[in-house]
């Protein structure tokens, strides 16, 4: 259990970071890579990225093996993963290689620290990359702030990123986005409480203490500091923490996400969305990414039942999500949704860009 004490100073500063943090989503995937675990949801990921694994990623015959080895060795789904690997940023919005830069520029001394912590772990564990027990990469000469082995420790960071991850951002920026965009909505109709309350079960509100699921006991004094909550599509079943207390307090935790890439619908699901009704209710679900059904009504100027049955057809196509919120149903696009109305209808040119999918279909 994690025991994340508050003071009435830490409740006024609770965030919630607007996109994923790509170090983090880089660590929880390759820890994803090392079991089982999230067959559903992780599965068809697993699946694209095996022929990677076997050595066979087109036109780098063994790179992104290698690649992924050097980082399991960093990273291993264990007790301990070095926290320098996910540099908290204040705000929580930082690019790949604004992170990768920080992670560079970590101090020797801290180097030292988290690699002596690593060794004693135990580095290294049964995994589903192939190949023998993994030493973590350039142990040494990270440990003493070698240039060199920093600079290939950032190139391992962007090409895994780039062979594992990028590919599949469009679900992951959807999903997280779903579950800022709810979460932000909990956060203005109720306060710091209702946010807190959202994360249950894996995390119980019982002030001033945050109670969370975790493999160790811990209790974590934010002493005013307050709490940066980073959603996180590689994140499985239980959020994590940095290792180190007097670092800027951060809670990475899983968000829903969908099983599959929007599987392609057929003609005639497509044509049943042609109509100016449910172009209308699909461009406002994308416009305001998280909605009610009475809200979507009125932004359409339609009734409850009306609105109720073209939503129903919109998620039958696969360009429309929801989930259950109380006695409320909040509706969300999926990427097929928010592409259809920029590549196929008039609705998403006319009225200007739109803002990011939010599908939600598998929990956390």
């Amino acid at each position: 259990m994690l025991r994340i004490h508050f003071t009435s100073q830490d409740l006024e500063y609770v965030r919630i970071a607007r996109s994923p943090d790509p170090l983090w989503e880089i660590m929880c995937s390759v820890c994803r890579l090392q079991t089982d675990e999230g067959r559903i949801a992780f599965g068809p990921w697993r699946r694209a990225v095996t022929p990677l694994l076997r050595g066979g990623g087109e036109g780098r015959p063994g790179a992104d093996r290698a690649v992924a080895l050097a980082l399991r060795g960093l990273m291993p789904c264990g007790p301990y993963i070095p926290d320098f690997l996910t540099p908290a940023v204040d705000g929580g919005n930082t690019d790949l290689r604004q992170g990768v830069d920080r992670v560079l520029s970590t101090p020797r001394s801290r180097l030292r620290r988290e690699f002596t912590l690593l060794t004693e772990s135990g580095a290294g564990s049964r995994a589903r990359v192939p190949g023998p027990r993994v030493r973590p990469f350039a142990a040494e000469q990270l440990a003493r702030g070698d240039a060199g082995a920093l600079r290939a420790l950032g190139g391992l960071l962007t090409a895994y990123d780039a062979a594992f991850v990028a590919p599949y951002r469009p679900w992951i920026d959807a999903a997280v986005a779903s579950d800022v965009a709810w979460r932000s909505r909990e956060l203005a109709a109720g306060g710091t409480r209702a946010l807190l309350e959202t994360f249950r079960p894996m995390a119980r509100w019982s002030p001033p203490v945050l109670e969370v699921t975790y493999p160790v006991e811990r209790d974590l004094h934010l002493a005013g500091r307050g709490l940066l909550l980073v959603p996180s599509y590689f994140c499985w079943r239980k959020p994590v923490t940095l290792f180190d207390g007097a670092l800027l307090p951060v809670l990475v935790y899983p968000v829903e996400k969908p099983v599959l890439p929007p599987a392609t619908t057929s003609g005639s699901s497509l044509a049943r969305l042609l109509g100016p009704t449910r172009a209308a209710l699909l461009y406002e679900v994308a416009a305001r990414g998280c909605a009610t059904t009475s809200e979507l009504a009125l932004a359409a100027g339609c009734s409850l039942p009306n609105t109720s049955q073209q939503l129903a057809i919109l998620r039958e196509a696969g360009l429309a999500a929801c989930r259950k919120e109380g006695r409320c149903v909040l509706h969300h696009p999926t990427p097929l949704g928010r592409r259809l109305l920029e590549t196929a209808t008039g609705a998403g040119a006319s009225r200007g860009p739109l803002p990011t999918p939010r599908p939600v279909t598998v929990s956390p």
